[in-house]
């Protein structure tokens, strides 16, 4: 069932389904089990297939662009679940047809795939050794297209700045299992050709984050 009535400084299944409980759960157990976060994130492959592969769980509410989003170009960011240490998330992120988001980071490792229509994935190396907060010098590492169903591992640093397309005729559905409040933390937005970085929070388009 999905629950839209909620307070603004809720935690916890904002979407309360099945599909996503059995997820959060897998994920809680295995951050119990494993350590490592790469064998952790490969792990949690299969119950994240399973989500994308599922149909029907995810509100329209929550695949819809918004005109008001923080990350711009009506990009909606929508809490499905948040952890209220922090510590993990899953959100909804809807990027309308041909708009971009910016270069941007994630700080956490997680797990990113497509629920619905296609994006190309443009990942960035740094180069530089980050002391100036500032600046930065970035250069493609690769590139993908990520159709329904694909999902691709976060492991910073490796892979952690990118950005992403929208190529398909319609709006892009992604699903976001990360390892922290990712609409509310301080993290980064790139500009790789003036070389300079700007800390922001994504915010969520649903839910406001806690206070300072």
């Amino acid at each position: 069932m999905c629950d839209l009535s909620h307070h603004h400084d809720d935690f916890g299944f904002i979407v309360d389904v099945p599909e996503i409980r059995v997820l959060i759960d897998e994920t809680r157990r295995l951050s119990r089990e494993i350590r490592d976060h790469a064998r952790r994130v490969e792990a949690l492959r299969p119950a994240f297939s399973r989500l994308l592969a599922a149909d029907g769980w995810l509100p329209d509410e929550f695949a819809r662009p918004d005109t008001q989003s923080g990350m711009g170009g009506g990009i909606g960011q929508y809490a499905l679940y948040r952890d209220e240490a922090g510590e993990l998330c899953l959100f909804s992120l809807v990027v309308p047809a041909g708009s971009s988001t910016p270069v941007h980071d994630h700080l956490a490792w997680g797990l990113v795939g497509v629920y619905r229509g296609a994006q190309l994935d443009t990942t960035y190396a740094r180069l530089d050794d980050g002391r100036d907060e500032t600046k930065a010098t970035l250069q493609v590492s690769g590139q993908q297209t990520v159709s329904g169903g694909d999902f691709y591992t976060l492991l910073p640093p490796d892979g952690d700045i990118h950005y992403v397309k929208t190529v398909s005729e319609g709006p892009s559905v992604s699903i976001h299992l990360l390892a922290n409040d990712t609409g509310c933390v301080l993290r980064h937005k790139y500009d790789p050709d003036a070389g300079t970085v700007v800390a922001f929070r994504s915010r969520y388009s649903n839910v406001a984050c806690p206070p300072d």
